[in-house]
């Protein structure tokens, strides 16, 4: 009898450290602006959408929402924007809610895992592994191997490090979906076949991949709102200058949610090659379909489909390219 209730007890302790549905006790100012209604946003695959909102009076809000908590959630004055990101717990929190620079001078107070995410955003050289070790049991290292870190490691590295997270925490959305990255990344390594896709261009006209595949061929994952691969652009377009006519090709899969904005920064970038989107930002069908969780990133595939290469960029495209194509190497 004794060994059943322990293992009760024990039962219930896990329970107890898994997020929850609570009202929330949420209350805030909003400075340096004046604004009619404050939001909160649910979090899930890095976009955020609206799932309550308050009205500010005299720069004062407050939410008693019922949400699942501890998790991740976004506050925000307008719904357009980034938000504010917060751990909410079951916690009285207090909030100074500040959209200037992006929300960056916002003060969070009463959260635990909010203070531990603050003090990972502020740390240099982390090493996730041992960000783990040190807190297996908080929401916050679950959402920062998935958000920060899915991207980096391999299948194995990514299931190594779910391993280190606490038993209450593997049924959370994050370690779940990293645990369905792993199984699809096991059939993207290099020397296996490049799945097939079919998407629409910005005519609406439907591509299939398969049907594109002579010589080599780069499926360039990319989006026009995305910095670093607008900067990657120019080194992507000298390369297929240089090699389309020895047997080099693209297909751009964007993951942009707005055509016009799509459109326009192919013919700003001058990105001369077969694009497809389906505009459904980070739900992209195709990028789930190559594990993609950060841009820019690419597969270069042979006319059979298979991976020969992947996440090439800058200098190395090029020298990859000559070693496979330039007939004088």
């Amino acid at each position: 009898m004794k060994k059943i209730l322990l293992g009760a007890a024990l039962f219930l302790g896990v329970i107890q450290t898994q997020a929850q549905e609570n009202n929330l006790q949420l209350k805030g100012t909003v400075a340096d602006t004046i604004v009619p209604y404050v939001y909160l946003q649910k979090f899930h695959n890095k976009m955020f959408t609206t799932i309550d909102s308050v009205k500010v009076t005299d720069g004062n809000f407050s939410f008693k929402t019922k949400v699942k908590t501890p998790e991740l959630y976004g506050l925000s004055v307008n719904t357009q924007s980034s938000p504010l990101y917060v751990f909410l717990e079951k916690t009285p929190i207090i909030v100074k809610l500040s959209p200037k620079k992006y929300y960056s001078t916002s003060v969070v107070e009463g959260s635990v895992s909010q203070d531990l995410f603050e003090k990972y955003k502020k740390s240099n050289d982390i090493e996730i592994s041992k960000f783990i070790t040190e807190n297996p049991k908080s929401i916050v290292s679950a959402y920062v191997l998935y958000r920060n870190w899915s991207y980096r490691l391999s299948p194995e590295q990514i299931r190594q490090n779910i391993a280190l997270l606490d038993k209450s925490l593997q049924n959370t959305t994050y370690v779940k979906e990293l645990k369905d990255l792993a199984l699809v990344l096991d059939g993207l390594a290099v020397g296996k076949k490049a799945p097939d896709f079919t998407a629409n261009d910005p005519q609406g006209k439907p591509v299939h991949f398969y049907e594109n595949l002579k010589g080599y061929t780069l499926v360039d994952f990319w989006a026009s709102w995305c910095g670093p691969c607008r900067r990657e652009n120019p080194n992507v377009v000298a390369a297929y200058k240089e090699f389309h006519d020895k047997g080099f090709n693209i297909v751009g899969v964007s993951l942009d949610k707005k055509k016009e904005n799509w459109i326009k920064r192919i013919q700003d970038d001058n990105l001369s090659w077969t694009h497809v989107s389906d505009l459904l930002f980070w739900n992209s069908a195709v990028a789930k379909l190559y594990g993609v969780r950060a841009i820019p990133g690419n597969y270069l595939v042979d006319s059979n489909g298979i991976i020969v290469a992947k996440n090439l960029q800058g200098e190395e495209l090029q020298a990859t390219l000559k070693l496979l194509l330039d007939k004088k190497i």
